[in-house]
């Protein structure tokens, strides 16, 4: 038996995925297991993940429509059960299940738009329940698949190999942070598509929380993002101005979750990156608006949500749509209000 696992929707989810990726192993553990990708970032992640054998890697959004056909007729049929990872409510990531060829195409049947985004392609399924963890769906998708109960919820599982610990020592030890240093982890990107840059916290309170952090506790901050957010870090950077702030600037993500095991508190986005520092066992301070906080908490690690709670949260669901937002009042309130002192608080909860 060959298994293929479709990673296609990102960061996040690829790595949402490892725990139940991980129990499909233990099950199967001589079976082939590869992945499909279309991010460098998911590509790096996965290649360092024992539980898979093999990656293929192709650059679906940039590549046109006649290549990306060509490339997966040369998959066609070579694996007997394919799985999407949850989320991925797209008929582009049903159709290429579909296309695969894979007698049995598991995914999940979503509460909102499963049949528009061709989720009847899948012929495995679950039903979506918002009050789970997207872990949990992943766990139970494949629980669906084997006819089998699994009684753990393991880690993510983001494995470092030993170029990524080194690269960090070196980086840690050119930004003289020492041993006793306070670290604090900003991560103020998060996706851009579908207009998930709403949910973003502003830039300008990540300078105002980053200055008072060093005012009152002497805190060295690490400023987080891809290089499509070395803008933003800057803007944070140059803004915060001083000697105990750095941006962390690599070669890929492993690298950067490698840098990232050294922060003793980490603040950060609805993004990848709350994944990565959950994986790494970081206390995470997570900032969340519109999202459902059930689906996408920090696993398995300390953690405090921040957040409004307002009435008409969450209102962001696994859909093609782009995000937003219905209130007549303040656009996108439930991040725009959220206060410097709200997170500030937070973060000295975790220090105390």
């Amino acid at each position: 038996m060959k298994i293929l696992i479709l990673a296609l929707s990102g960061i996040g989810d690829a790595l949402m995925f490892t725990p139940a990726l991980k129990l499909l192993r233990q099950t199967y553990p001589d079976v082939q297991i590869d992945a499909l990708v279309m991010f460098k970032a998911v590509k790096d992640m996965y290649e360092r993940n024992s539980d898979i054998n093999k990656i293929h890697y192709f650059e679906f959004l940039n590549s046109g429509f006649l290549p990306s056909l060509k490339f997966l007729f040369g998959l066609r049929k070579k694996y007997d059960v394919s799985i999407n990872v949850y989320p991925s409510n797209r008929k582009e990531y049903n159709v290429i299940n579909f296309l695969l060829g894979a007698p049995k195409r598991a995914g999940v049947n979503y509460l909102r738009m499963n049949f528009q985004e061709f989720g009847f392609l899948n012929n495995i399924s679950i039903i979506e329940d918002d009050s789970l963890h997207n872990v949990q769906t992943n766990i139970k998708l494949v629980e669906k698949l084997l006819h089998k109960k699994f009684d753990e919820e393991p880690d993510l599982n983001f494995s470092l190999n030993k170029g990524d610990e080194t690269f960090a020592e070196e980086f840690i030890a050119n930004t003289k942070i020492n041993p006793n240093d306070l670290v604090i982890g900003f991560h103020p990107g998060s996706a851009t598509l579908k207009n998930h840059i709403k949910r973003r916290w502003e830039p300008e309170k990540y300078i105002q929380l980053g200055k008072k952090l060093i005012d009152v506790k002497n805190a060295k901050i690490l400023i987080f993002g891809g290089p499509e957010e070395e803008e933003l870090k800057n803007f944070i950077l140059s803004g915060i101005n001083s000697k105990n702030v750095n941006s962390v600037v690599t070669k890929n993500l492993p690298q950067s979750a490698a840098i990232l095991k050294r922060c003793d508190v980490f603040v950060t986005n609805d993004s990848s990156m709350l994944h990565i520092a959950s994986a790494m066992k970081r206390k995470v301070v997570a900032l969340i608006g519109p999202t459902n906080k059930n689906y996408i908490h920090p696993w398995k690690t300390d953690y405090k949500i921040v957040s409004l709670n307002l009435e008409c949260a969450p209102c962001f669901i696994y859909s093609p749509r782009p995000l937003t937002c219905s209130r007549n009042d303040v656009k996108f309130k439930c991040i725009k209000e959220m206060s410097v002192d709200l997170v500030y608080s937070a973060v000295l909860d975790f220090l105390q």
